[in-house]
């Protein structure tokens, strides 16, 4: 019994988008994984978004400097949350990636201490946080 461990519940890295190709570019990026250039289609779009992202990088470091955003990966935690309404701060996430509020953050606590969300990528909560705090999220 003493070798029982809960392992934390595993979260995607990563967000599903949908895109819309032309049939020209789409049977373009099959020939270059057809002969042998990228893998998948997927790997193709990755790799050209990735591509665009690093011509970009300056800009997108300057906006986030200038927005006071946090880049990459932010969890808000219960012990957090609850520490800042305890201090009677209100927070206002700014985050350009991924922000995670924990499953045991109730919708009352969120309230509290939450006065806006604003995410540039993917926002991970449960189904009533995200309820509870529709009106704050932009």
């Amino acid at each position: 019994m003493n070798n029982i461990r809960q392992f934390r519940d595993k979260t995607s890295e990563s967000e599903k988008i949908t895109i819309n190709l032309g049939y020209v570019d789409l049977g373009r990026i099959d020939l270059l994984v057809q002969e042998g250039f990228y893998s998948n289609r997927s790997d193709f779009i990755r790799t050209a978004i990735r591509n665009q992202l690093g011509t970009h990088a300056d800009v997108v470091t300057k906006s986030v400097e200038r927005h006071t955003m946090e880049l990459g990966l932010r969890d808000y935690t219960r012990a957090d949350l609850e520490a800042l309404r305890d201090s009677g701060e209100v927070l206002h996430v700014k985050v350009v990636g991924l922000a995670r509020i924990d499953p045991d953050v109730t919708p009352e606590l969120a309230l509290q201490s939450i006065g806006s969300i604003t995410v540039l990528g993917a926002l991970q909560a449960s189904k009533e946080v995200k309820a509870a705090l529709s009106d704050r999220i932009h």
